[in-house]
């Protein structure tokens, strides 16, 4: 039986590019983010330092950190490895942040108040390109979590809808 012709999605006569080339490549496109946002290492420094100590102090948002985190200093060295490879595509994070977000109780309105704290302390501590490349990257992933944690509790959203957790209803206390 002869298989109909069909496109291919991608050629496999091509050879991969080796490791120089692709190290070159990242390293331009690095340098050109940097060159366009002004965004570096001790910036992102500031942005998670400063991200942080507010969501530590915040009522909503505070507790569930606490909850997971028991040593901040590694967590901070980890978030700024993941907000270089998400602001500047350096890929020196490699760690998987969907698993450690979806057993958490956690819905839309504790994205949207993570997205306000994160939105407010990049205001403040970056320059309006570097603030607006920082929060446009933090809004997707607010988004993709959101529709994992909410994937996680078997919810389905569809467009335009957000994930809201059910909350437990009153009931008398049974004596």
């Amino acid at each position: 039986m002869d298989t109909p012709e069909r496109t291919l999605a991608f050629r496999i006569d091509r050879p991969a590019p080796d490791r120089a080339e692709a190290a070159a490549r990242r390293e331009a496109a690095v340098a050109r983010i940097r060159a366009e946002t002004g965004i570096d290492e001790a910036m992102i420094d500031a942005l998670v330092e400063g991200f942080y100590a507010r969501v530590r102090e915040d009522d909503l948002i505070g507790p569930i950190f606490a909850a997971h985190i028991d040593d901040w200093g590694p967590h901070l060295a980890q978030m700024k490895l993941f907000w270089s490879s998400v602001a500047l595509a350096t890929g020196v994070y490699q760690g998987r942040p969907m698993p450690k977000h979806l057993p958490l109780p956690i819905d839309a309105r504790h994205f949207d108040h993570w997205l306000s704290l994160f939105e407010a302390t990049a205001h403040e501590l970056c320059p309006p390109i570097a603030a607006e490349h920082f929060i446009v990257r933090a809004r997707r992933i607010a988004e993709s979590l959101e529709l994992g944690v909410a994937n996680a509790n078997n919810v389905m959203v569809g467009p335009g809808e957000r994930y809201r957790r059910l909350e437990a209803s009153w009931a008398p206390e049974a004596d």
